[in-house]
């Protein structure tokens, strides 16, 4: 009670004359006004720093994340790219140069004769550009059976050079068969050839105003 009274009656204006534990409560609530205004007025700024480091921290996160994932596809992708040049290779491969065309359609022709066939109709028609190979089209009339026909067109597909047979039409020729169709190959074009698609494709000069 002794306390109570005391503090009831002490002098705000005469800290000194006030008792030691009303001294003890002012001077930790001082110091706890003090940290706590240091905190606010220092330490928020530090806080501050510290979540946009965290934020920065987490963006960084992410963007490593997607980096990495890209790197993992683009693993993916160079592998798929050799797959396919090497594939692309192993086509062209199949394909003629200008100098084999020759042979080739000398094979086409020996496939027919071979299983007794009379060519009725054997032409190699222009050649069609495309890009960087040419497309050559022959036009093809054998006179057979039926199963000779038939081993003809399995010898083209089983050729080592690629010939197609297209528009196959199939008819009577008196105790025969007679078989019309579109048999085309295709080659690479050469450097030159290259060079002039190229120099054709671009205008004259002075064309464009």
């Amino acid at each position: 009670m002794n306390l109570l009274e005391e503090i009831k009656n002490i002098n705000p204006k005469n800290p000194g004359g006030w008792p030691w534990p009303v001294k003890l409560v002012m001077l930790v609530a001082m110091f706890l006004a003090v940290v706590f205004g240091g905190a606010v007025l220092d330490w928020q700024e530090q806080w501050e720093t510290l979540s946009s480091v965290r934020q920065e921290e987490e963006q960084l996160k992410t963007t490593f994340l997607a980096k990495k994932k890209q790197a993992i596809n683009l693993d993916i992708i160079k592998k798929q790219l050799t797959e396919t040049q090497q594939s692309f290779g192993a086509l062209l491969k199949q394909l003629p140069n200008k100098s084999e065309m020759d042979a080739l359609l000398t094979d086409i022709n020996q496939a027919g004769l071979g299983r007794g066939l009379q060519f009725d109709l054997f032409r190699p028609g222009a050649e069609v550009i495309t890009g960087v190979f040419a497309e050559q089209p022959i036009s093809l009339k054998v006179t057979g059976n039926f199963d000779d026909l038939g081993k003809f067109s399995s010898d083209i597909s089983q050729l080592p050079r690629i010939v197609t047979l297209n528009e196959i039409s199939i008819g009577p020729a008196g105790a025969q068969l007679s078989m019309d169709a579109m048999a085309k190959t295709y080659r690479y074009l050469d450097e030159e050839e290259l060079a002039a698609q190229k120099k054709a494709a671009k205008p004259a000069a002075g064309e464009k105003k």
